[in-house]
């Protein structure tokens, strides 16, 4: 009969064994993967403007836009001027509405895509009216005053 047999050997110095590989793989892992979460909810700006990537600001007069620049039937993205980020519709010609650009789920910036706002945090959508179409989104985009005046778009009632 013979016998077989098994040698051992001593780990090399600085060697990672096979639990301390897939520990630290799945450390890795786990660090990847949490940077990605606080990304995503995070209040990012996202792209915004009228789907350009521009973002229309307040001027010397305090204009937010001029009636010219935004489409009809579409929206454009601005910052109010207090600096918050708002997206300003024009139904038709010479009316203007402004909805508030934050996203009513964790605060992300929506921004203009073609004929509805997108969030790209989380995936809501909501219609130029500000009205929830799908996502976790819990309300629609609240509106605020604003008024035309001489082609210009300002802040408040008129």
């Amino acid at each position: 009969m013979s016998r077989t047999t098994v040698e051992t050997h001593e780990p090399c110095a600085g060697c990672l064994s096979r639990r301390d590989v897939l520990v630290r793989g799945g450390m890795a892992t786990m660090s990847v993967a949490a940077v990605g979460v606080l990304a995503a909810c995070g209040g990012s700006t996202g792209s915004s403007g009228s789907g350009d990537g521009t973002v229309a600001t307040p001027d010397a007069s305090g204009a937010l836009a001029q009636v010219a620049d935004i489409p009809v039937g579409g929206a454009l993205s601005a910052t109010a001027t207090d600096g918050s980020p708002i997206i300003l519709v024009q139904p038709s010609a010479g009316t203007v509405v402004a909805l508030s650009a934050v996203c009513t789920h964790q605060g992300c910036t929506v921004a203009v895509d073609g004929d509805q706002l997108a969030c790209p945090c989380h995936g809501s959508v909501f219609t130029l009216e500000g009205a929830n179409v799908s996502g976790p989104a819990p309300k629609p985009l609240p509106a605020f005053d604003v008024h035309v005046s001489e082609g210009a778009v300002l802040e408040g009632a008129a």
